[in-house]
């Protein structure tokens, strides 16, 4: 399947889906990439500052991890190109008009939305009639 990078196409399709978990942001002072790989950590990225870690509210108590805030994680299942241009605009644009912080990482093949929890169905339906509409 070739990755989509049409606009209007990524944006009929985007079938968004809420995964199951509740995840959280944490940053780990002095860890390099892969540090708690044990925690199964579903993104990093490496900052100056420190790891960030995205995990499972559960993986992060069991680690004894500080985090500010719990986050549901909408992801879009059109397969979007990592070059296609205006999605991740129009998706947080979308968010944003209802108040809704949105945290996007982009995989290979689909992007996904952090929302925090309480405004995770919110943003679902958002992001669903905002599909609907093309």
């Amino acid at each position: 399947m070739n990755a989509e990078t049409d606009l209007a196409t990524l944006i009929r399709n985007l079938e968004p889906k809420t995964l199951p978990e509740t995840y959280v942001f944490c940053s780990v002072e002095n860890a390099n990439y892969g540090a708690l790989a044990h925690a199964s950590p579903l993104a990093s990225f490496a900052e100056p500052e420190g790891l960030t870690l995205v995990l499972t509210r559960e993986s992060a108590e069991e680690e004894g991890l500080s985090y500010e805030g719990t986050f549901r994680c909408i992801s879009l299942q059109v397969h979007s190109s990592l070059e296609a241009v205006g999605l991740t605009a129009a998706v947080t644009g979308e968010l944003a008009t209802e108040g809704i912080s949105a945290n996007v990482i982009a995989g290979h093949h689909h992007d996904h939305i952090f929302v925090p929890s309480r405004q995770a169905e919110s943003a679902l339906r958002l992001l669903e009639t905002m599909s609907s509409r093309r």
